[in-house]
């Protein structure tokens, strides 16, 4: 009889220590997400399922999730940190005055019949600010026609980003590290 209560307390605590970890993992360093729309086209695909790593800062060109205005959880690229300044013309991304190329806009810019991909812009315009703001991020969908970001929605507070992501777990033939 001994025995049987101590291989229940023994599986008990297992149990425990288990669901512990489990909502650790969860809830403090990783969560999925489902990617939902079109606005990460052709990086991401609608359904795509994606662990989100929930320590680290962003970085220019993460990808990250964030708490939208619209209670809803978007996910985009950071193109600006604090402190930058942010501008598109004639197709190029310029930050602090340099341009930059964007490589995963490739595909999306040779398949293009006419016009810009991304249409000309100042941060000023946008935010009325030169720069992005202390403690924010600038971000934009890589389906540039087609993406609610921070062109409309303006920047991000840091203290809404849920995580940067990197990684499709499904579907399988999409499994695999995402730039």
């Amino acid at each position: 009889m001994e025995k049987e209560k101590s291989e229940w307390r023994e599986w008990t605590k297992a149990l425990g220590i288990a669901l512990i970890l489990v909502i650790v993992i969860r809830y403090f360093l990783f969560a999925p997400i489902v990617v939902d729309g079109l606005s990460m086209t052709p990086t991401l695909h609608n359904g795509d399922r994606m662990i989100v790593s929930k320590f680290g800062t962003p970085d220019r060109f993460d990808i990250v999730v964030f708490h939208a205005p619209e209670r809803k959880d978007y996910i985009k690229r950071v193109i600006g940190l604090p402190g930058d300044k942010i501008e598109y013309k004639d197709d190029t991304l310029y930050i602090n005055g340099k341009a930059y190329e964007e490589p995963y806009l490739k595909d999306s810019k040779v398949a293009l019949q006419e016009g810009l991909l991304t249409d000309d812009f100042t941060l000023d315009e946008i935010i009325d600010q030169e720069t992005v703001p202390d403690g924010e991020i600038f971000v934009m969908g890589d389906n540039r026609r087609y993406s609610k970001d921070s062109r409309h929605i303006g920047t991000v507070p840091l203290e809404e980003v849920v995580g940067i992501t990197s990684v499709v777990v499904w579907p399988i033939k999409d499994m695999g590290m995402v730039k």
